[in-house]
């Protein structure tokens, strides 16, 4: 069974360093044509969703645009971004949660004002900023609880369950500050219990209970697989995905009442040029396109492609459940975007070590 648990570690080393490398300010470089030709700026794309990758070969094949993938997890690519802020190598950002994109629109860091021309649907609308200042491409749900049927009949069936001694030393987790998906539960929980202090509190009384912290769904994924916990706290794509790999009817990905609706969402370079914001803005209204969608969803089928769509008249892949299902929250993240660094820097050091 341990087969199922591995994420893709991906080849992203090569594909960033190729990127990085051709990549000049503001997100572009310009490739070479003919005499007398005006060559197309290259669409830089810093990314941490699963199917990134195809979704940029079906973009670059159906609009002629040149476009590179840096792809990482969310936590390094913002780190890298952070580094970047006086002469940003990127034209695009993409990646789960809407907290970091509100950050950076507070910072001014981001395109404000538009908006692909599509048909949201109700949680589309919800994770759609006012400014405009990023778009949402799907959703998923932060901290789902995925467990074996086999070894846990009887899994928790509230987030207050996971402190009672039947779970003591059985539940493992993200680390927050290295994986995205896992800022928005945890911002989240505080959101649910009524604040960042009462978070705390709560993670505090769960790593007494024995709580595990990893890195990334994988790793958190492998210790469920490997007998190491009998609960992780996983996004609810990866939960799904672990099962889908395997065929493993076993491995079931539960959503506690209150889980936290999860945005996969594109941002744009404020920085820019105007010809790669152009281009950027091409690709964002190609994501939620017929074919953007499609491409999205056979990318990563067993991962990220695992979504709710949030535009009108697309469905999901058959392994999602429907999302009128799940008793979600959608918590603010012009709230809690700007306590990101605040609150991972604090789960670092006093709930993961």
């Amino acid at each position: 069974m341990v087969t199922w648990a591995s994420r893709r570690v991906a080849a992203w080393t090569a594909v960033a360093a190729a990127a990085m490398t051709v990549a000049t300010a503001c997100g572009s470089t310009t490739t070479s044509g003919a005499a007398g030709s005006t060559a197309k700026p290259t669409l830089v794309l810093y990314s941490a969703m699963g199917y990134d990758q195809p979704v940029a070969d079906a973009f670059q094949k159906a609009t002629g645009i040149p476009t590179k993938v840096v792809d990482d997890s969310t936590g390094p690519l913002l780190a890298k971004v952070a580094a970047e802020r006086a002469n940003p190598q990127w034209g695009l950002l993409w990646a789960d949660g809407a907290e970091w994109a509100a950050a950076l629109d507070n910072q001014g860091q981001l395109l404000k004002g538009y908006s692909p021309s599509v048909t949201f649907n109700a949680a589309g609308r919800a994770a759609l900023p006012k400014d405009r200042s990023y778009t949402p491409s799907g959703a998923t749900m932060a901290g789902t609880i995925v467990y074996d049927t086999t070894k846990t009949p009887k899994p928790p069936t509230s987030w207050q369950d996971l402190l009672t001694p039947a779970w003591k030393g059985k539940v493992g987790m993200n680390n927050p500050a290295v994986s995205g998906p896992t800022y928005p539960f945890v911002a989240g929980m505080m959101n649910k219990l009524g604040g960042e202090s009462q978070g705390k509190d709560y993670y505090t009384k769960l790593k007494a209970n024995g709580l595990h912290v990893f890195q990334t769904n994988g790793d958190t994924l492998h210790a469920l697989a490997t007998g190491q916990i009998d609960i992780a706290l996983v996004q609810s794509s990866a939960g799904l995905g672990a099962a889908k790999k395997v065929n493993d009817p076993h491995l079931r990905t539960a959503f506690v009442d209150g889980v936290s609706l999860l945005p996969g969402v594109m941002a744009i370079d404020a920085k820019a040029p105007a010809a790669v914001q152009a281009e950027a803005k091409k690709f964002e209204q190609f994501v939620l396109s017929p074919a953007g969608q499609q491409a999205a969803k056979n990318g990563n089928p067993t991962g990220d492609s695992l979504f709710w769509p949030v535009i009108q008249g697309v469905s999901p892949l058959p392994a999602v459940p429907a999302l009128s299902s799940v008793k979600y929250q959608t918590v603010d993240p012009y709230v809690w975007g700007p306590k990101e660094a605040e609150i991972n820097s604090w789960f670092t050091a006093n709930i993961a070590k």
